[in-house]
């Protein structure tokens, strides 16, 4: 970051420079809280599969902000009255959306701490933000949370068209290479409009919204959903899982301060915001130094877990529709009994089954609505003549399976 007496730019590779405004937003980016962010990979470790997709949860975060001010400023531009205080409290909920985010993203949620997830850590945390700046936030947890009177702002936020999807799709095609997720940001916000409090799409813009759709349907199968990604993910929340388990027996495993704090203590949502500040010292780089000496522990589980992500020698995975046998699974936990003398809970470690699921569009939730020349509202899956849009509202569900590859 450049910080000027009158103005701070970040150059950055998706959309150039990007001005941050100076005062509350400029001293939020400086907060521990959100530098943080650095330090933590935006995609977990889709790395494995696709090697450059190395970018953070903070360059997410500056371009959410950056192209939430293109999108307030072009609805000004069309005499939407949005006054300065709405604005900051907008440019905050964006900047602050994904704060929440624990090491390698989701793991954290699903192994060392229990039925707390990202956007209820985020919420906390600007809470505790709002506590230290002395109320400036109050506005902006209202839009995040989904609850201020003007929906539109809620909705560029968090909704089918916001800018957190509309700046991953692109963050993430450029960094892993997946053309098929560039889509045109630009337009997408120049299309942009308000009517009776919601926010709509001009009807010019609809074929720019068929290629958002269908850009985050294909980004999900073929880089979220990826199926290598998918397995990298399932281990390291069983890493994290053994480790919690053993550090609850007894074992001293080592691992920093913070994350021993939290394989060692039963932390949920009735106790995590006493956890914050403990919480807020965990990244990326704690996981992956505990992982390199968790190599060399005598747990066979931990031990071999952990040697699979450190040198990439990954699980087989299989996805197909048909959900896999427990005939076939069992074939698979019998195996690694007999190999290396484990027990069948120990094996399940190693062999399990799950599922995965795409749902590019959900109507449901607010969708996407179309504002037509002669003034009528229409969902855009009804507004489009591609017939293939409609196919994106249902959700698809796959099946998998994960054994060890077979050793000499």
């Amino acid at each position: 970051m450049k910080q000027s007496s009158k103005v701070t730019i970040i150059n950055d590779p998706i959309y150039g420079f990007i001005t941050i405004p100076n005062g509350v937003i400029f001293n939020l980016i400086q907060h521990p809280y959100f530098q943080r962010l650095r330090r933590i990979t935006q995609m977990g470790l889709s790395y494995l599969v696709y090697p450059g997709a190395h970018h953070t949860r903070f360059h997410h975060a500056i371009g959410c902000l950056h192209i939430m001010q293109k999108a307030l400023t072009t609805l000004k531009d069309k005499g939407i009255e949005i006054s300065k205080e709405e604005e900051e409290a907008t440019l905050i909920a964006i900047l602050l959306h994904d704060i929440g985010h624990g090491p390698f993203s989701h793991a954290m949620e699903q192994s060392i701490i229990e039925n707390v997830h990202h956007e209820q850590i985020s919420t906390a945390f600007m809470e505790a933000l709002n506590k230290e700046f002395n109320g400036s936030l109050t506005l902006a947890i209202q839009i995040f949370k989904g609850t201020y009177a003007r929906k539109f702002l809620n909705q560029l936020v968090s909704g089918q068209l916001d800018m957190d999807r509309t700046d991953y799709l692109k963050r993430d095609s450029f960094y892993t290479g997946m053309a098929e997720g560039n889509i045109n940001t630009d337009r997408i916000i120049a299309m942009l409009n308000v009517f009776e409090n919601q926010l709509v799409v001009e009807e010019k813009g609809i074929y720019t919204v068929e290629k958002f759709l269908v850009a985050r349907r294909l980004m999900y199968w073929q880089v979220y959903l990826h199926k290598t990604g998918v397995v990298a993910e399932q281990l390291i929340t069983r890493v994290l899982k053994r480790a919690k388990e053993l550090s609850h027996s007894g074992v001293a495993l080592p691992a920093s301060t913070s994350l021993s704090y939290f394989l060692k203590n039963k932390i949920g949502l009735d106790n995590f915001k006493a956890t914050l500040n403990t919480f807020s010292q965990l990244d990326d780089y704690d996981i992956i130094s505990a992982m390199k000496e968790w190599c060399y522990t005598d747990d066979f589980v931990l031990r071999e877990l952990s040697k699979s992500i450190i040198n990439r020698d990954l699980l087989n995975v299989k996805i197909r529709k048909k959900p896999f046998s427990e005939h076939k699974k069992q074939k698979h936990i019998d195996q690694l009994i007999e190999k290396y003398h484990i027990t069948p809970y120990e094996a399940s470690y190693f062999v399990f089954t799950g599922t995965i699921s795409n749902q590019a569009y959900n109507y449901t939730q607010g969708g996407i609505n179309i504002v037509m020349s002669n003034g009528r509202i229409i969902d855009v899956v009804k507004a489009s003549d591609q017939l293939s849009l409609k196919s994106l509202t249902k959700e698809v569900v796959k099946n998998y399976i994960c054994y060890p590859k077979p050793k000499d």
